[in-house]
């Protein structure tokens, strides 16, 4: 049985690929600090045999005992409100954590897939963006932690690539919305259901003519799956093209949600708030044979369902 270390397992991200390997026939070993992750998204692996669960750090020293196959590398606070309250924790897990792990990549001649962003590409002057522009990043404004510790830990993992030879593998990930979000971490989707289900009004910033690319999380799960087993090293991009401004993502929300008195208002934009988002995924479906299945409809439904059992408890 293959063995493959899942960091930020109790996480949105991590939990579900957690998930798609124990189903895979994997032994998953999952690694959380829970500073963001909560247990409620893996309590139904830890009876299982094939799921190992570890409270723990990756930006401390990181052991594993035994043969490991593969690292999946998805610790990090991941939405505006965590990275901002938590800037220093984001900035030593993208590059303290992602060093601790490649080196036990080495140790254990493991192959290592690494959770990059679109953030990357920061504010961007083109649009879609391909893996090939280099971004419009801002190192020093608040979005700064996060952009340039995922920013690092690409380097990072490059530099292991190329001068000790490390199997490795560069997802950058696009905005994606699924079951297991948390209602409260300034992402735009959790945000909007939080406030259509509660009747508040909807807080839409700036005019809401930015746009987004919203992937449901089994295709972004299925993109990763193909990336850790194909054979190319450089950053892919995996998310769905299918671009919308945020007012119009607002608006298909309150039409989802039943009986929903909310109304869209709208309130400045946050500094350095990309105003396009939109990935170029020729190369996931050239190298991968992927592209995206689930539509946005369809995802926000259930999306919706899931919610729905959330604001009952």
């Amino acid at each position: 049985m293959k063995k493959i270390l899942i960091t930020g397992a109790a996480g949105f991200l991590g939990s579900h690929l957690s998930d798609r390997f124990v189903k895979e026939g994997y032994h998953v070993i999952g690694m959380d600090n829970l500073i963001t992750g909560t247990m409620d998204n893996i309590d139904h692996l830890m009876p299982l045999e094939e799921f190992t669960f570890y409270h723990h750090d990756v930006s401390k020293f990181v052991h594993v005992p035994g043969e490991l196959d593969y690292i999946l590398h998805f610790a990090s606070p991941a939405s505006p409100i965590d990275y901002l309250k938590m800037p220093i924790q984001t900035l030593k897990v993208g590059s303290l954590g992602t060093h601790n792990l490649l080196g036990l990549a080495k140790a254990k001649s493991a192959r290592m897939l690494i959770a990059s962003t679109s953030e990357v590409y920061g504010d961007p002057l083109v649009n879609p963006q391909p893996e090939e522009y280099w971004g419009n990043v801002n190192p020093v404004g608040p979005r700064g932690v996060y952009d340039e510790a995922k920013r690092f830990q690409e380097a990072m993992t490059m530099a292991y690539h190329t001068y000790h030879g490390l199997e490795t593998r560069i997802v950058r990930i696009f905005n994606t919305y699924g079951p297991r979000m948390r209602f409260i971490d300034g992402r735009a989707l959790p945000a909007f259901f939080w406030q259509a289900m509660t009747n508040e009004d909807i807080t839409v910033f700036g005019d809401g003519s930015q746009t987004r690319a919203f992937c449901y999380v089994d295709d972004l799960v299925e993109g990763i799956y193909r990336l850790l087993l194909s054979n190319y090293a450089m950053p892919v991009n995996i998310g769905n093209p299918d671009e919308i401004s945020i007012l119009q993502a607002a608006e298909e929300v309150v039409d989802l949600v039943d009986g929903t008195t909310s109304k869209i208002v709208f309130k400045g934009l946050p500094k350095d708030d990309p105003k396009v988002r939109r990935p170029d995924i020729t190369k996931a479906k050239e190298l991968l044979d992927w592209k995206p299945t689930v539509d946005r409809a369809e995802g926000l439904r259930r999306t919706y369902e899931y919610f729905k059992t959330k604001i009952k408890n």
